[in-house]
């Protein structure tokens, strides 16, 4: 059975690109070969895995080119980049997914009038090919997206710099407007397992809500009674499900586990919540809270992306 390892994709404050992979058996870091130059300094450039085992990186804004089709991925079996088919429009701060092992893009910027795009994409990695699917109902720079209940739902600004959120139904291949309780109470990061859905309610993640289908509404909690300060480092940049558990990533590169499969009994007795981190690059909450006040915990680096898999 092949392990499931994180990757974390980070930006330093010079704007440049470096990725990590943690081994949560041994608990380590792992190096791995350098991102490739053209999105060593990308902006806005989407991520997602495919096939369990290939990292994807595509589109994007590159400082001197602008908008990029460019798509390219990381075998973890090969342990190498290797180029895939171009987008079919360049974009940049886009929304993606992967739906059946297929991934999707939608909406986002690019230069030239109009600016924000409405178009939409599938690649498909068994054809080796991309083809445009249904446009969304109006322009969207989204900012927050997960697939829920095989539907894709999407949150974002719209060309007049409005909110507005849109859900995409493969089946049908048409997108609809959604106004209901789950995206008004939605907040990034989300991530779906098992059929439920979480969401942060605090920025370190020490406390996370859980979406009620049947009251529609973000009316559960998962607590851990553990507050680690609201410092950009402590924040807790990505949500993944990890070995059936959920995993959350925080800037500091902490990283814990919830075991969302106890009962609302055990929840209650706090044994849910395990931190586990990688050597050198975690600090304990006396460290931080001294580091906040001697003021040096100013941001070194932040994590762009997050994913999983299977090395």
């Amino acid at each position: 059975m092949a392990e499931e390892w994180i990757y974390v994709i980070k930006r330093d404050k010079e704007g440049k690109i470096s990725w990590h992979a943690f081994d949560p058996v041994y608990q380590l870091w792992q190096p791995l070969p350098p991102v490739p130059g053209e999105y060593s300094e990308a902006l806005g450039f989407g991520c997602a895995v495919l096939s369990g085992c290939h990292l994807y990186l595509f589109g994007g804004k590159d400082p001197l080119k602008g908008s990029m089709r460019r798509v390219i991925f990381y075998s973890a079996r090969t342990n190498k980049w290797h180029r895939a088919p171009d987008m079919l429009r360049r974009r940049h701060f886009f929304g993606s997914c992967v739906i059946n092992n297929c991934l999707y893009v939608a909406g986002g910027e690019c230069e030239g009038n109009p600016r924000s795009l409405r178009s939409a994409e599938v690649y498909d990695p068994n054809k080796n090919r991309w083809s445009f699917i249904a446009d969304m109902s109006t322009a969207m720079v989204p900012f927050i997206g997960v697939v829920y209940e095989g539907r894709w739902f999407l949150k974002g600004l719209g060309s007049h710099r409005q909110v507005m959120s849109e859900v995409y139904i493969p089946e049908s291949n048409n997108w609809n407007p959604v106004y209901d309780g789950m995206v008004a109470g939605w907040r990034n990061p989300s991530v779906s397992i098992n059929g439920e859905l979480y969401a942060l309610d605090c920025k370190d993640g020490c406390k996370i809500r859980v979406y009620d289908g049947a009251t529609d509404s973000w009316s559960r909690h998962i607590d851990s009674r553990l507050h680690l300060g609201n410092s950009r480092a402590l924040e807790a940049a990505a949500l993944v499900p990890l070995n059936g558990k959920l995993c959350i990533i925080r800037n500091n590169m902490s990283i814990t586990l919830v075991d969302v499969s106890k009962s609302d009994e055990s929840r209650r007795v706090g044994q849910l919540w395990e931190t586990i981190a990688g050597k050198g690059h975690f600090k304990t909450f006396v460290t931080n809270l001294w580091s906040s006040i001697a003021g040096r915990n100013r941001l070194k680096s932040h994590i762009v992306h997050c994913q999983v898999l299977q090395a």
